[in-house]
């Protein structure tokens, strides 16, 4: 299926011009997003090097990995050293036509380098800026390093994932906390925003990687400082609830099934002929099946395993019991479902073969994002910038490029 392209041509965020000047997936992820919907993104990488992303993940033929090929869409690409005085003047050249930076040095890095804060909102005092770094800008660990993995590990999600037996295990993906800080960022960038536009003033937004981990984790951070409780690994289960948890099936897939109350259960226990369990027997009350939460995924694992997956879906569908598959991602890839939504996008491009890429979300309805390109080559855009936007001559542009400033 081809790109979705927007029925109105002016996406929402158009005329906003983004500076990524950030590595891997955290900051940049926000940028992504905004040139989804409209925003003119200028990704700015080392000549010679590149984004660390060019390298991360599958490699594709034409040199750069599929990660960077997803990650990188909708950008333009100039290379340019910000740690050489001409690399430094034409970046604050750079800043004072844009509206957005999006950063993920450690902290201090920028202001070793003449670019921190306080000269750049000096030079645009109406830009925004996105500062995403392992521990934030401020604390005791500031001048820590910080990746994916560490900001899971830290914000409390990797000590829950795996069974109760085994050792903390990755929450599904090692760089959850670099797209989460990511869409937080985004967030925070839009909130800014709206205020420069009423103010003239434009500020910039402190995330740690580990602080959108932390702040999704539900009832964890009131549960001990109410009650003194530690929640422990659960494997597939969910605190509170019972049954709600992963089940195999006869033709060796799995389902999901989620029970979050008594009438649910009653619904399900009456589908697997165990009705009398129920309302006044045993399992009848959540805190009745939290007990013995062993016998009550038992009894449901005996009876999913009766069925193949889409019979178990079937079944439960019927008996309004919530279900849905666990989803590898070749069940994805055939899912009607994420067909009919168009989740999955084909792009065709001109440096490699069609590729599949999640598509834009979140959807809005009169002004829908788009995927119009795929993550560019180094360096690609450098001279259409830098001449087009700060009106460099060909010779400017050649002297820069002998002495690898861009």
């Amino acid at each position: 299926m081809p790109a979705n392209k927007p029925t109105n041509p002016k996406r929402p965020l158009e005329g906003l011009r983004v500076l990524d000047i950030a590595t891997y997936i955290a900051s940049p992820f926000c940028a992504t997003m905004m040139g989804e919907f409209g925003a003119d993104v200028i990704k700015v990488e080392l000549p010679n090097v590149g984004d660390g992303c060019r390298k991360l993940g599958t490699l594709d033929d034409c040199g750069d990995t599929l990660v960077w090929l997803s990650e990188a869409r909708n950008k333009k690409c100039v290379t340019l050293d910000l740690r050489k005085p001409e690399g430094s003047a034409l970046f604050k050249q750079l800043v004072t036509k844009c509206d957005v930076i999006t950063e993920n040095f450690q902290p201090d890095t920028l202001e070793r380098w003449g670019l921190g804060w306080d000269i750049l909102h000096e030079i645009n005092p109406q830009m925004v800026m996105l500062r995403v770094s392992g521990y934030g800008q401020t604390g005791p660990y500031k001048d820590k390093p910080g990746f994916g993995r560490i900001g899971n590990a830290f914000g409390g999600i990797s000590f829950l994932a795996g069974d109760p037996e085994s050792a903390p295990a990755t929450p599904g993906s090692a760089t959850l906390a670099d797209y989460l800080a990511g869409v937080f960022g985004g967030f925070g960038v839009l909130a800014a925003l709206r205020h420069a536009e009423a103010t003239g003033v434009g500020q910039y937004i402190d995330v740690g990687l580990y602080e959108p981990i932390f702040r999704i984790l539900d009832e964890l951070a009131p549960a001990y400082d109410r009650c003194g409780k530690i929640r422990q690994r659960m494997g597939a289960a969910t605190v509170n609830v019972c049954p709600h948890s992963h089940y195999p099936t006869k033709d060796e897939r799995w389902v999901a099934i989620a029970c979050t109350n008594d009438k649910i259960f009653r619904r399900l226990a009456e589908l697997m002929g165990h009705g009398d369990v129920a309302e006044d027997g045993k399992y009848g009350t959540i805190q009745q099946r939290d007990a013995d939460r062993a016998g009550v995924d038992g009894m449901v694992t005996d009876w999913t395993l009766q069925y193949a997956q889409k019979d178990v879906i079937k079944l439960c569908e019927g008996a309004q019991v919530p279900c849905g598959i666990v989803a590898a991602i070749d069940e994805i890839f055939e899912d009607p479902q994420y067909a009919a939504r168009e989740n999955i996008v084909h792009l065709n491009d001109e440096r490699t073969e069609t590729l599949a890429v999640p598509n834009v979300v979140p959807r809005l309805s009169v002004t829908p994002g788009s995927v119009d390109w795929l993550g560019p080559s180094l360096g690609q855009h450098t001279d259409e910038i830098f001449s087009e936007l700060l009106n460099l001559t060909e010779q400017e542009l050649h002297t820069l490029k002998d002495k690898n400033v861009i």
